[in-house]
């Protein structure tokens, strides 16, 4: 299963609120330190605000902050609204039915399941979890106008030998 990116956007916008809910927050701060385009992240931002998981206060002095308390703000909510559908598989549309295993597939019943489990994962998961969880002592604020995106820096699995 794979995210769009404006999903990813909407998490992304969330944490960085959440993480910064002592003072008002501009979509120019989210998109400098994550590395998203204004455009796009206006977008994102105006689609949260209607869906009231975060405020737009307007004005010289305005800016953004959470509409909700991060422990009331569901994050399987958040991706369901955000995500145009979740057809992980061409018949899964109901507007393409060309596959010719569709009349006795298991596949499909698989797949469905496995897209509510994911699903049913989220929705038991807030914002809060998330901000309380990835907080590093000492470094539980985010850097306003880092100006990079987040990089990870893994490394590279070895290969184990099977005797």
């Amino acid at each position: 299963m794979r995210l769009t990116s404006y999903t990813d956007y909407a998490l992304r916008a969330l944490m960085y609120l959440g993480m910064n809910r002592e003072h008002l927050v501009t979509i120019q701060d989210i998109a400098d330190a994550q590395g998203i385009a204004k455009n796009h992240l206006t977008k994102v931002v105006n689609h949260l605000s209607a869906m009231g998981v975060i405020d737009s206060v307007r004005g010289r002095n305005g800016g953004l902050r959470p509409g909700r308390e991060p422990r009331d703000i569901n994050i399987g909510e958040v991706v369901r609204n955000t995500e145009n559908d979740f057809y992980i598989a061409e018949c899964f549309n109901p507007d393409n039915q060309n596959c010719m295993y569709s009349s006795a597939c298991v596949l499909k019943g698989v797949l469905k399941k496995a897209t509510n489990s994911f699903l049913d994962v989220l929705d038991g998961v807030t914002l809060e979890t998330i901000l309380v969880q990835g907080a590093n002592p000492g470094a539980r604020k985010a850097p306003r106008n880092a100006g990079k995106p987040l990089k990870l820096h893994l490394k590279p699995a070895t290969a184990e030998k099977v005797s």
